[in-house]
Formats: C-alpha cells, structure tokens, sequence
C-alpha cells in the first residue's frame, strides 16, 4: 500500500515549479468543457479505486489544498497538492444568493478575496451572527455568482504565509461544480481517480435562509457519478445533523467533524441536545457516530492533548475506541509553521518560520490515525511514507 512511493517523492523538486503550469491550466470557469458529466473515465491504473478503504494509510489530505504554498481555495492550491502527493483534496462549501455552492473556508470573504478594494461592494459590508458568533465583512450569501466571480482569491493570513501573496489575485473563487469537473480531468489526465473531502459549511445557519446546502451537492454529486458507496469522496461537517441529513441523499462515505472537547455542535445548540464533543468521543458517542458515519474528523488536541506550556501531553484512546467502531480517523490540522506545532517542535522565535514538523507529524502517526489533514501535503506526505506498510516505521 505504498501507492507509488519512489516516484512521488519527486515532490519535493520539479513538481513543484510544474505546478504552476498545472494550475493554470483550465482555472476558470470559461475553460474548455469536460466531458459529459457521468461519462468521465480514468485512463490507465486506477490507483485508488476500491472506496476508501483502500487507500494509503496513513492518508494525506491536502487541507484546502495546498494551503501553505498557494492561496486557499483555489484551483492553482488544488492542483498544486496533487503534485506534492496528497491523496485526497479538501474543499469547503458555502452558497451564494443564487443557490450556487462555491469553495471558500467560510462565508465572510473579507480576509481571501479583494472584496475590500471594489467600491461596488462597499454597502454589501455588514455585521451577521453565524452559529452564535458576531462576525463582520462581506458574505457569500449576500452575492450572485456572477458578482462574485468579479473577486480574485488572496491569501488568508499573510503574516505567516507572505510568500503565498505574490499569487494574490491570479485565482477567482471556484464553484465546487468547477472543482469536480477539474478533479475529472485531473482524473484522466493522471490515470487514477481525484479524490475529494468536502465540508457543508455553517449548513444550520443556511438552511434557515433557505440556502440548504446538502440537496444542491447531493445532486451536484450525483451528476459527477460521486454518489456511491466506492466513490472517490469524503462527505464531512461539524453538524452531524447534516451528516445524517447527507447520509439519506447519497451513499458517499461521512466523516463527522469534531472540535474542541468543551464545545457542542451548532445544530445541537439549536436542537437543545446538551452533548459535547466530549459526549461524542466516548465509546457510546462513537457507536452513535458509526450508526450514520464512516469516520471522524477530530481536532489533533483529542489525539494528543497539549499541556499548560503547549507541548504533546500523554495520548487519548480516541484511535483505539474509534476504530473499535470501524471509524477511520482524519484528524486536522498539522502546519509546518512554529505558530502551529505544538512547543517542543518548534524552532526559534519566528512565529512564520519552519518547525520540527516531521517530528510533530511523527508523534501523531505513531498513535495509528488513517489520515491527516495539512497545509504542506509534500511534508505530509515523506512523513507518512515512513508510515506505510513495507516501508518500515522509524
């Protein structure tokens, strides 16, 4: 189960400067067409056929793509974490005033789009409450796609990543459509199937506006052939309402989405349901979660706790309890940055310069999880190599 070992980790040398070819090619949403949507085909081996029990353990999903190397979101960071190896790529999903689900991380867009810089938006800015949050900017919901597709992507936080701004404004923001019909090209173009993890985001909060985000990918799915037990992605959210909801549309694999241990999901405030997401990570939360999911999706802190002082305190028996249930484990997320590694692993005092990420991501995939998420996949990816089986653990 290497899955091409050698050959991919030319990753860390030319594919890099290829990448940008690849992610220009067909960017926009007046590329040429794809072919017929349910006629796609896979030229060659298909490397990760089987659904997703039969891929790389452990797997490397490539968090917004390649969100440490090109602005997230976009088409080129999309591309980009292919070529760096990542088995699988993320897309978050948030509608427009029109019903069109488009890729950003969340609906305010102020901080990864220029929306601050056209004047024929400036009375679009405005204060919301999103799950019980006050937030302030300029939300997808308040756009026509046609408006937003106006807007280029920027990068989200340039302090820490400001070599990512010099793509500021080479990418729009794709409409997840477009990203399937790129994940079918870039399917037949590599001979093996692309596949997807996909967050319903905020998807209580839109239902209420009556912007129902698991119906539109329902069908969006259905048309790309992606509604199957064995197709090649990872439905997931926060609200596991929504992965329930998600789970009689389609038969597409559910991961259920868990943060921080004190918290409650958004659509158990809403139904007065007093779980945690501590609640959710004991054994009977668990079977609970395996009665309509195939995974979960935990904050790397209900892996390995931090301490006081920031560092990896003494592990959970998450992975052992969740894989009891036959639940693979995706947690997220792991940066190559000192201003995400926990304290030991980090180096210096620069906050945007690299740490010891190999050794973080070392101690995470001793404690057996099938997945991580990451802004880096090329990091991600020679870590997990060492991983796999045949090729041996350090």
């Amino acid at each position: 189960m290497t899955q091409g070992g050698a050959a991919r980790r030319t990753v860390l040398g030319a594919a890099v400067l290829a990448a940008g070819a690849a992610g220009t090619a067909g960017l926009s949403a007046g590329s040429a067409a794809a072919a017929e949507p349910g006629q796609e085909r896979w030229a060659g081996e298909d490397r990760y056929g089987g659904g997703f029990r039969a891929l790389p353990v452990p797997l490397v999903i490539g968090h917004r793509g390649a969100s440490g190397h090109r602005p997230e979101h976009t088409l080129g960071s999309y591309a980009l974490a292919l070529d760096l190896g990542a088995d699988v790529v993320e897309q978050d999903l948030v509608p427009t005033r029109d019903g069109h689900l488009v890729c950003r991380h969340e609906n305010e867009i102020g901080g990864t789009t220029d929306v601050a810089d056209h004047p024929e938006f400036a009375s679009r800015r405005t204060t919301k409450t999103i799950d019980g949050t006050s937030v302030t900017g300029w939300f997808t919901e308040d756009f026509t796609l046609a408006e937003l597709k106006t807007l280029r992507a920027k990068e989200r936080i340039p302090a820490v990543r400001q070599r990512n701004t010099l793509y500021d404004g080479r990418w729009d923001v794709p409409t997840f459509e477009e990203v399937l019909r790129w994940a079918d090209r870039e399917g037949r173009r590599r001979g093996r199937r692309v596949w997807l993890h996909v967050e319903t985001k905020h998807p209580s909060y839109f239902r209420s506006l009556g912007l129902g985000l698991e119906e539109p990918l329902a069908r969006l799915l259905r048309r790309h052939g992606r509604d199957g037990r064995d197709a090649p992605v990872f439905l997931q959210s926060f609200e596991p309402s929504s992965i329930r909801r998600l789970s009689r549309l389609v038969d597409a694999p559910r991961v259920v989405l868990l943060s921080d241990a004190r918290s409650r999901p958004w659509d158990f405030v809403l139904a007065g349901d007093p779980r945690t997401v501590a609640d959710l990570v004991t054994p009977e939360g668990l079977k609970w979660i395996a009665s309509f999911a195939q995974g979960i999706g935990p904050t790397l802190d209900l892996v390995i706790p931090r301490t006081a002082d920031g560092r990896l305190g003494t592990p959970t028996t998450l992975v052992r309890d969740a894989h009891a249930r036959r639940l693979v484990l995706h947690p997220y997320t792991a940066r190559n940055e000192n201003a995400f590694l926990p304290a030991e692993f980090r180096r210096g005092t620069d906050p945007a310069a690299y740490g010891d990420a190999f050794g973080a991501l070392r101690a995470y995939f001793a404690q057996g999880i099938d997945g991580i998420f990451t802004d880096q996949p090329d990091t991600g990816l020679l870590a997990a190599e060492d991983f796999r089986p045949g090729r041996g653990r350090p």
